[in-house]
């Protein structure tokens, strides 16, 4: 396998596609050796089909606002590989989504859809549509509109999109009604659905509960667990607060949570109450985290900083791609961190990544970590096809396990001669190595 080239060969591809390009090298070094040691896969051409998606699909999206004037929006799904099962990941709603976005955020969900052991494809979509500051009107002719296109490309045994950024509850309940509306069917084609037309038990918590269980594990590697611990977190959006939810129950203190204004530090420790403001004040759309403080006085806000700096023993990175940089990573290794597991998609930069690896501190890429989400969503799918409901406790027992899984996966085949666990190189390598193997059995197709 010629890196070099196929990076090269790539980026000349997709211009000005920066983090699609990051994601793919991020996964070609680490499986460069499994490769080499596996002729069928370069016989097979294997890496450069699984880099280049099935299809991108563009389209345009006019919707009426509020006061009668005609919006037009882009929308997209990008269906990246169905190896080994039918298309799956989130719809994102926001002003940044870009086509090269979706594509780093659909090759990403391959290898973490692979991870969770369940018949899932990597996908990814949504639409350039800021919901912040709209009518549940102007949403819903929007979610409508965005609907009477991608209808045509999903399915229950085709793609199943969920939700992501921007994409919560109520825009899911407008895309699925339209979805009912334009097929004249009710099934289970969209996850994140309401509780009583299909939807599972916490899956808005999974994601940070996944994350919770998966960091959990990373520290039983070294005979240490969270009760006592103290955690830095990112963002307050639903990976934060499921996060803190479950870190909060197995014992630790959160101080802090962020947003685009800054970072909040509080050094009571984020619980009971303080949990539950979090909810009104993501409810509130300023995306903004100082009324912590007006609602919390004892608690301080940072302005215009990220919360890396403060002393922690374990960091969850919730917000967003690359905000955690080599000097954050620095900070952290300087203040003592022992382990980072990652809640969002590839929040921690090349460089930082390379500082905790390096420092030999417990590190969890997102596609592990955070794979919780996609998981409860698989486990959706599943209750809707055999027409039932698990109750909570069920579905956090599966979610457990299948975050356990994952651990053990990353350790089977990321664990050097020293004992350290190079957790991206275990996912990555669990992850290629059964699409390949897929991809293989199927031919070429």
């Amino acid at each position: 396998m010629n890196l070099d080239k196929i990076m090269a060969d790539l980026e000349k591809k997709n211009p000005g596609q920066p983090e699609f390009l990051q994601a793919v090298k991020e996964v070609l070094e680490t499986i460069e050796d499994v490769v080499k040691e596996n002729p069928r896969y370069e016989a097979a051409n294997i890496i450069e089909r699984i880099i280049e998606p099935d299809r991108v699909i563009k389209f345009k999206v006019q919707w009426m606002d509020d006061k009668g004037q005609v919006q037009v929006n882009r929308g997209y799904r990008v269906q990246f590989n169905n190896a080994i099962g039918p298309y799956k990941g989130g719809l994102r709603f926001h002003p940044s989504v870009t086509e090269g976005g979706l594509k780093f955020l659909g090759f990403e969900q391959i290898f973490k859809n692979s991870l969770t052991t369940l018949p899932m494809g990597g996908a990814k979509g949504g639409s350039d549509f800021d919901p912040k500051g709209k009518s549940n009107a102007e949403i819903m002719r929007f979610c409508q509109a965005f609907m009477s296109e991608l209808y045509k490309y999903i399915g229950p045994d085709k793609d199943i999109p969920a939700g992501d950024i921007g994409v919560g509850g109520r825009e899911i309940g407008y895309l699925f009604g339209m979805y009912k509306k334009l097929v004249g069917e009710h099934h289970g084609v969209l996850t994140g659905k309401g509780r009583g037309w299909g939807g599972s038990l916490i899956r808005p918590e999974a994601t940070g509960f996944g994350n919770v269980f998966f960091a959990e594990e990373m520290l039983k590697t070294r005979g240490e667990t969270l009760e006592g611990k103290i955690i830095a977190v990112s963002g307050f959006g639903n990976v934060s607060w499921g996060s803190i939810i479950k870190a909060t129950q197995l014992g630790a203190k959160v101080v802090t949570i962020s947003g685009p204004d800054g970072y909040v530090y509080d050094p009571d420790g984020i619980s009971g109450e303080k949990i539950d403001y979090l909810l009104e004040l993501r409810a509130s759309n300023q995306d903004i985290v100082k009324p912590y403080t007006f609602e919390f006085p004892t608690a301080q806000f940072f302005e215009g900083k990220r919360p890396w700096e403060v002393k922690c023993d374990v960091a969850l990175p919730c917000a967003i791609q690359n905000e955690l940089n080599a000097e954050d990573a620095q900070k952290l290794v300087d203040n003592g961190v022992i382990c980072i597991s990652e809640g969002a998609n590839m929040p921690c930069t090349p460089e930082a990544m390379e500082i905790f690896l390096n420092n030999k501190v417990l590190y969890a890429p997102g596609k592990a970590s955070n794979a919780g989400g996609v998981a409860t969503s698989g486990l959706e799918q599943t209750q809707n096809a055999m027409k039932l409901n698990w109750i909570a406790p069920e579905v956090e027992e599966k979610l457990h396990q299948i975050m356990v899984n994952i651990h053990d996966a990353c350790v089977k085949y990321g664990k050097d001669g020293d004992g350290y666990v190079n957790y991206v190189k275990g996912a990555n390598v669990a992850g290629f190595i059964k699409v390949a193997d897929a991809m293989i059995e199927q031919g070429v197709v």
